[in-house]
This record gives C-alpha cells, sequence and structure tokens, in this order.
C-alpha cells in the first residue's frame, strides 16, 4: 500500500511538471484568423518584421478590419482590403486612400519574398517605401517557368532572381516582381482556397469585386497558436488550470521597439 501510494503521489507530481512546462511556454509567432465570405484563412505574422507585427495584431484586436472590403481584386496578382473608408462604401465608391492615420517603417527583407499566399503591406510612392497603416494584400500571383523567369529578369526587374527566387516561383508561384518593393510580414498557413476564390470574382473597371467582398479578422489565442506549433495542446482539467493564468485568452511576444 505504501509503495502505491508513493507511486500515485510521483505519478501527480510528473503530471503537474508535464502540465507546468507546456503552460509556462507562450507561442513563438502570432496568428490571425480572416473570415471571408468565401473561406477562412490562418495567417501567421514573421517575426523578422515586427513593426508589421506588432501593427497588425493591434488593429486586428480593435476590431479595426471588421466588415472592411477587399476593394481591389485582380485575378492571378493580389486581394487588397485595409481601407477603413470601405466599410460604408456605396456602389462603385473609389477606394484605397484611407487608413488610420499613420505609415510604417519600411521592413523589406531580402529573403521574405510574394510567394503565393504572403501578406504584404500597400503603400503609396513615398520614397523610402513606408508601409500603409492598414492597407494590406494576400499573394495569389502563379507559377512561372524558368523561360517567363528568364524573361522577366531581362524585361522588367532588369537584375537577376536569387536561386531561392526561382525555386519558389517555379513551385509555389507568386508575384516576383514585387520583391524589395513591398514589405512582406507573414504568410497563410491553412485556407489558400479562400485567396483563389476571391481572386476570381466578378469585378469592375477599378479592379472593385462588383460583389462586396468583406472580412473579419481576430487573433488566434494562445491554446490555438500552441496547438498549431506543438501539433496539439493537452485538454485542460484541474491542474493545467492551476499553471494557465489565462485560460484562452490572446498572449504576448517581446514588443517591437518603437
Amino acid at each position: 500500500m505504501h509503495r502505491l501510494f508513493k507511486a500515485t503521489i510521483l505519478l501527480v507530481f510528473a503530471l503537474l511538471l508535464s502540465n507546468s512546462a507546456i503552460y509556462a511556454q507562450s507561442p513563438t509567432h502570432y496568428y490571425v484568423e480572416i473570415k471571408t465570405g468565401k473561406g477562412n484563412a490562418i495567417l501567421k505574422l514573421y517575426n523578422e518584421t515586427p513593426l508589421h507585427r506588432d501593427n497588425m495584431v493591434r488593429l486586428v484586436r480593435a476590431n479595426f478590419y471588421d466588415s472592411l472590403l477587399f476593394h481591389r481584386v485582380i485575378n492571378q496578382f493580389m486581394i487588397q482590403g485595409g481601407d477603413p473608408g470601405s466599410k460604408f462604401a456605396v456602389d462603385k465608391q473609389s477606394l484605397g486612400e484611407g487608413g488610420p492615420g499613420y505609415d510604417v517603417p519600411a521592413e523589406i527583407q531580402e529573403q521574405l519574398i510574394h510567394k503565393k499566399g504572403t501578406i504584404g503591406a500597400a503603400r503609396d510612392n513615398n520614397p523610402e517605401k513606408k508601409s500603409s497603416g492598414s492597407q494590406f494584400y494576400l499573394v495569389q500571383g502563379k507559377k512561372f517557368s524558368e523561360a517567363g523567369l528568364d524573361s522577366l529578369e531581362t524585361m522588367r526587374l532588369k537584375k537577376k532572381l536569387t536561386p531561392k527566387q526561382r525555386e519558389t516561383y517555379t513551385t509555389v508561384g507568386g508575384v516576383p516582381h514585387l520583391d524589395g518593393e513591398y514589405t512582406v510580414y507573414g504568410e497563410i498557413i491553412d485556407g489558400l482556397d479562400a485567396v483563389d476564390s476571391i481572386a476570381k470574382v466578378e469585378t469592375d473597371g477599378r479592379d472593385r469585386p462588383v460583389a462586396n467582398e468583406r472580412m473579419s479578422m481576430r487573433t488566434l489565442t494562445r491554446d490555438e497558436a500552441l496547438k498549431i506549433e506543438l501539433g496539439a495542446v493537452p485538454k485542460r482539467g484541474f491542474f493545467s488550470s492551476i499553471f494557465s493564468k489565462a485560460p484562452a485568452q490572446e498572449y504576448t511576444l517581446t514588443p517591437s521597439k518603437k
């Protein structure tokens, strides 16, 4: 009986340690769910672009994007949204000039390219390539042949693509001519079909969908993010609840320096 009691105590202690180790962890990335009438997608935000990452998280948690339109859609290129003026826009209204009243400094990085499913920050023609505070685009693009990339290098880019770019754009696809010009700050890890579906809708002469395509967003909770990163999160029980001060709630990564 004494041995059984001792074994039980050790098992309980092991479970406590296991749960405390798991729930002491914080996810390594932020994730955003984008909900649309054509399906939902999960977006992983890059830590390599902390200003854009943190800006989007703030806006999403403030419900900034809820009910906004994808106001510019070009098949085999991208779908764009984030103009606050689109929330109550009338039919055929010109959109694309609105924002939260500030820009985000460029965080353009060579290794973050415009492969299919990435999110990039829209911008105007400012020389610093600063990003719009809220407008973004989701890349659809297309797959290129080697000959097609050769032609793009010669006729438009006037420079050579890297081996990584060539491999990506011939297998995954994307929009190579945007590389180095706009900040890429995340990628869709689930739900690319939603981008393809929206990209195919009928549009007018300004590339605005004839039928409104609205969005809403939310940041994934700590448990949801851990499930993605660890593969599974244990069910919450008595012991796990002891170590989790914020069950099924938001979490915070190390903030970027402003």
